[in-house]
């Protein structure tokens, strides 16, 4: 059976080889915002031919077909979700890195407000918040446990300010 990005790549005249569709099937199941050595890992245990190298070239064009959009969560490394995922923001778990999705009308009311306060229709936006549960200990001061990859909230630098 095709997955939703197979059939997206086939209608832009992408050329489907059989690596290709291993790796646009795993991002079609996945049920979070995988990194490319993620999606690498997940493909190569359906593939054990897909290479490294296989797996961020088709990420980049697949990105820049629009199909995919990168996302940065924080942490060094880009996340990918499917583009026509709908509208939605994110939430990131900063002591496990765990990504909320959630949609707000009441928040992109409040955005085309202050948009338009400043004389501009908004066309588009972004939000991604940081958090910690309340009473919630980082991993790292956990005794027994390992940080992974938490999450952190992108540097002055990296979010562009």
């Amino acid at each position: 059976m095709e997955s939703r990005i197979e059939r997206l790549c086939i209608e832009r005249g992408l050329k489907m080889t059989g690596q290709r569709r291993v790796i646009a099937r795993v991002l079609s199941d996945a049920a979070d915002h995988p990194d490319v050595e993620e999606l690498y890992r997940r493909a190569s245990a359906l593939d054990r031919r897909i290479s490294i190298a296989t797996v961020y070239r088709t990420v980049r064009l697949l990105e820049e077909q629009g199909i995919l959009a990168r996302r940065d969560f924080g942490g060094g490394r880009a996340r990918y979700e499917p583009s026509e995922h709908g509208h939605h923001h994110h939430l990131i778990d900063v002591d496990t890195g765990r990504v909320i999705e959630f949609e707000d009308p009441e928040h992109e009311r409040v955005l085309a407000a202050i948009a338009a306060r400043l004389g501009f229709d908004l066309v588009s936006y972004r939000l991604t918040l940081f958090g910690r549960r309340p009473g919630a200990r980082t991993a790292a001061a956990r005794p027994g446990t390992s940080a992974d990859r938490p999450a952190r909230p992108p540097s002055a630098a990296e979010a562009g300010r």
